[in-house]
């Protein structure tokens, strides 16, 4: 498993950040060769979100479900976590924001594994996709 944590600053509001982190449709535009689509469950939440990832014929799923959800109030932290439970990634992700004085703190700490890479391989995976989510999370910040 390669478990990395990405934490940034915003002078955002929570609510307002917490929206465009959970905006998971929009995470495709930020990851190349990836669409990702959200299914609603009950009390208009989503229940599962699917991040599909192809280069040319070849692609993968990546199944998520919504674990636990309680988006962020005005003095206490929004989480979300997830629970990857696909072929060939498997792990979680938990998305934290947290008011602050001057707008919010974000962590997303994840935890994920390709079925492909062994042990060696943990720490390259673990540098590319503190990369990876790093670049994803201030595009969705910016946006």
């Amino acid at each position: 498993m390669a478990v990395f944590e990405v934490e940034r600053v915003s002078s955002r509001s929570a609510a307002e950040v917490w929206t465009r982190l959970t905006d998971w449709e929009r995470h495709g535009d930020c990851i190349p060769f990836t669409s990702v689509s959200a299914t609603m469950g009950g009390a208009g939440t989503v229940s599962e979100v699917v991040a599909r990832t192809s280069i040319g014929p070849l692609h993968f799923d990546d199944p998520m479900d919504v674990s636990y959800w309680r988006p962020p109030t005005g003095t206490t932290s929004g989480l979300c976590r997830l629970v990857k439970r696909g072929r060939v990634v498997t792990g979680w992700a938990v998305l934290s924001v947290t008011p602050t004085t001057t707008g919010c703190s974000v962590r997303w700490t994840e935890d994920a594994a390709l079925w492909f890479i062994g042990p060696l391989l943990a720490w390259p995976t673990k540098v590319i996709a503190a990369r990876v989510f790093g670049r994803l999370v201030d595009n969705l910040l910016a946006a």
